[in-house]
């Protein structure tokens, strides 16, 4: 085989090996080249709205009509029967403690004192004789001039002279107490508010003459719905108005709330004590009472106040209630925070999060910690804010 052929085939079998790896290497680069340049991928969509803080505002409130009544009221009535022949108070009036209030015809019970004294004055004449009696018997039988028995009769009848005469002095007293009960006087200072029985009237023993309202700790009555119980606490701050009263304010406080809702109404009784009642303020009137929510604002910790979400917004962590923040990144952040009250389609929450703050409102559960995100507004946003502030 000549030289010049023998160069032409090494030449192109170089050339078979050299080719294949240049285009492999070329595509090697091309390949890096392209996983260098690609796009991140974009950010996930979220349903968020800035966290609002909310105060104890009148429509976060309670309001209900209330009454004016004393803590303490009882009915003034005789102990004994008889008919009434003077009445000293009226309907209205303030009494005393031991201001008499009303008499009754005392006739037969001062007959009945003036009996029993005569019988014990007799009782007491019969004591003094058989006490001298008994001395004498004494005297005479230690000379030996009577029997025993003479002497143990006079004993027995003085014995029977003392008890008799210290039951005479018990009827004396019931009798004295029958007479004092023919007069009724006033247990406590108070008003009194109603009177059942006019002069002249012939009443039994324990007929009501009188209510009688005592002064002092001044309380409202108010009948709470079953939708509004979980919100009444003991101790709740209130603030009460009177339209007899126009403008002043009182302050009270949650004394009692009713085990069980009344048979007739299906209502929970709710009483309150004003703090200061003062004069202006007398039984019976009726005003409106604005019950203050139970964890208001001042209850909240610094970050912010109270916030109101939807209950969609509600993650939890465990047995922690948490919400999803987005941070100043664009990315997702798990805030514990306390859950105040629940409500139809609401919660109430505070701390955790601050005012402004953006916070996922939906899909709580299809998000992760760190995710990149985009905020956007819920559909018909502009409707459910109107539809809060109504609320």
């Amino acid at each position: 085989m000549k030289p010049s052929l023998i160069r032409r085939v090494a030449l192109r079998q170089r050339r078979s090996f050299v080719l294949p790896a240049l285009a492999f290497m070329l595509a090697g680069a091309l390949a890096a080249c392209q996983r260098h340049e690609e796009p991140p991928a974009p950010p996930t969509l979220v349903v968020a709205m800035p966290a609002q803080s909310s105060t104890a505002q009148a429509g976060d409130a309670l309001r209900y009509p209330v009454e004016v009544a004393s803590r303490y009221t009882n009915a003034m009535s005789f102990r004994v029967a008889g008919k009434i022949i003077e009445r000293k108070v009226r309907l209205g009036d303030r009494v005393r403690k031991g201001q008499l209030m009303a008499r009754l015809d005392a006739v037969d019970a001062q007959k009945q004192v003036a009996s029993a004294q005569a019988q014990l004055d007799a009782a007491a004449h019969k004591v003094v004789f058989t006490q001298q009696q008994l001395q004498r018997d004494q005297g005479q039988a230690q000379k030996n001039l009577i029997a025993a028995n003479q002497l143990e009769q006079s004993q027995d009848n003085y014995t029977a002279a003392v008890a008799g005469s210290d039951q005479a002095a018990a009827q004396l007293l019931l009798a004295q107490n029958n007479l004092q009960y023919n007069t009724l006087v006033a247990d406590h200072d108070g008003v009194i508010t109603s009177e059942n029985a006019d002069t002249g009237a012939v009443v039994s023993a324990g007929q009501t003459i009188y209510n009688l309202a005592w002064s002092g700790d001044t309380d409202l009555y108010l009948d709470a719905s079953e939708r509004d119980l979980a919100r009444i606490k003991v101790g709740q701050n209130a603030t009460i108005t009177f339209p007899a009263l126009p403008g002043q304010h009182f302050a009270a406080k949650v004394r009692e709330v009713a085990p069980a809702a009344d048979a007739q109404s299906r209502t929970w009784r709710v009483k309150l004590t004003l703090v200061q009642p003062g004069d202006a303020v007398k039984f019976g009137m009726t005003g409106d009472a604005v019950l203050q929510p139970a964890n208001s604002p001042a209850s909240a910790n610094a970050d912010g106040g109270t916030f109101q979400l939807p209950a969609t917004a509600i993650f939890h962590q465990g047995k922690d209630p948490a919400v999803w923040v987005v941070n100043g990144s664009n990315k997702l952040e798990l805030r514990k925070v306390n859950v105040l009250r629940y409500d139809e389609r609401s919660a109430t929450v505070s701390g955790g999060i601050k005012n402004g703050e953006q916070v996922v409102q939906a899909g709580v559960h299809t998000v992760f910690a760190g995710q990149a995100v985009k905020p956007v507004k819920p559909l018909f946003a502009a409707e459910q804010a109107a539809e809060g502030a109504a609320q």
